[in-house]
This record gives C-alpha cells, structure tokens and sequence, in this order.
C-alpha cells in the first residue's frame, strides 16, 4: 500500500469513528471538542429515534390486540412479552411491576442500537454529508457516553433496590459485613467498592468493545476490492447477526442478575 493510499485509509477509518459532536461551551460543531461540556448528537439523536421506534411499535401492537386471530405484530410482541417475562421470573424471585418492563426495555433498545451495524458502513454517512453533515454515527453502541449512560442508570437503580430491599442501614451495612463477616469490616468495604464499581463499568465495555471491534471489522472490509468485500462481508454479517441479539440479551440479563442481588437476601 503506497503512503497516500495508506494516508486516505486512515482518513477514512477515523472518519467513520467519529461523532458528530456539539461544543456546548461554545455552541459550535466542533469534531475536535471532548469534555463534559460536548454532546455527541449523532449518538442522541439515534439512541432516542431507536427507543421511540421501539416504544411506537409495541404501543401499536397493544393498540392492535385482539383476542380473535392475531396478527404477525401481535404475535412478535405477545412472544417478546412472554420471553422476557419468563426469564426475568427465574432470576428476580420478588414481586415487582418494574423489573420485566425494564429488562424489555432494555433488551429491545441495545438490540436495535447494535441492529444498526448490519446498515452498509458507507450509505447512512453518505446522506447525511449529501446535505451537509460531515460526521455521522449510525450505530449507537460504539459511543461510551452511551454504553456508560445506561450502565450508570442500572447502577443507580442497584442502590434504589438495596434500600428497597435492606433499607437503608441494612444496604449500607452489608457493604462493611458481606462476604467476609464483620470483623472483616475493612476488607469487606473494599472487596464490594471494587465489586460495585465494576459492574457498572463491565456492563459499558463489553457492549462497547465487542460492538466496537465489529463496526471496525466493516470498516477495514469496506476498504477492500468489491469482489472481496462481498466474499469476507457476507460471513461475517451473518455471524453479526448473532452477536446483535447476544449482548443485548446479555446486557438485560446481567442488569436483572445485579438487581436481584442487591434487592434479594444473600
């Protein structure tokens, strides 16, 4: 690969990773901006797009419920329904009105979110330049800021269901008694800060860095001849498609594991 070859290949890879970024500080778009103060918007603006869709399509099938013969829509959410339910029934073993909506909720939103990898690399961002936008994300997943916002949601709910479950001394003092008993206060603390503040940051990374490594993946096929995009890119999209639904069922289910623990005795 010559220099400029190799130049414009690495042009393009950081280009397609990328957000299209809003410098609140300034009130520019800046894709150079990083700090508190920058929003990515290409990540907002498709990450509320994507859980109003899933919001709009299961309002549509309750709406279209009907206790004669169903129709395919009805069928796709009364199985989603059942699935989650079901599942979460076998792990979170207290009452709540909370945690299956939750666990579909989420499942659904990182399913779409990671959906949009299987979109051809090229064809979202090529639009959105066509009227004037350089940079643009389609695939949510690969954003932090994403990964880590609904991984900080689940830890904030993991405290909601310890007091719910402890009260508040109680969830505060296994944190000084659990696993070790309590003269093993300070080696307690510290095992279950590590323990706490891991699984938040585990719940991110593994959505983001298997989601990661598979838009890059795309990218680097996309930079091959035609003939061997179609010959690698047809493979590995279809082994995509299993990886798509995995994290997401896997991110729903670690969440409703994690609420479990905190909420139930140990």
């Amino acid at each position: 690969m010559s220099a400029d070859n190799e130049f414009d290949a690495t042009e393009y890879i950081q280009h397609h990773l990328t957000n299209l970024r809003l410098d609140l500080s300034e009130g520019v778009i800046d894709s150079d901006a990083t700090g508190f103060m920058t929003l990515h918007l290409d990540t907002l603006i498709m990450s509320i797009g994507l859980g109003a869709l899933f919001c709009y399509i299961f309002w549509l099938g309750a709406r279209r419920a009907t206790a004669g013969v169903p129709g395919g829509l009805q069928n796709f959410v009364e199985t989603m329904v059942e699935f989650i339910e079901k599942t979460v029934s076998e792990t979170f073993h207290a009452k709540s009105k909370v945690i299956a909506p939750l666990a579909l909720t989420i499942f659904c939103w990182v399913f779409l979110s990671n959906l949009m990898d299987l979109i051809p690399i090229d064809m979202v961002p090529s639009i959105m330049y066509a009227i004037g936008v350089d940079y643009w994300k389609v695939l949510p997943s690969v954003d932090l800021n994403f990964t880590f916002g609904l991984s900080l949601s689940v830890l904030g709910l993991i405290i909601i269901y310890g007091v719910m479950g402890h009260g508040v001394v109680g969830f505060l003092k296994s944190f000084l008694t659990h696993p070790l008993g309590p003269w093993m206060a300070p080696f307690n603390l510290v095992l279950n800060i590590v323990e706490f503040v891991a699984k938040p940051v585990s719940l991110s990374l593994r959505l983001f860095g298997n989601l990661y490594a598979a838009e890059l993946v795309f990218i680097l096929i996309s930079l091959l001849p035609w003939w061997i995009q179609w010959t690698l890119g047809t493979p590995w999209a279809i082994f995509h498609i299993l990886v798509v639904p995995l994290q997401a069922f896997i991110f729903m289910m670690l969440t409703v594991v994690y609420l479990a623990m905190a909420y139930e005795e140990h």
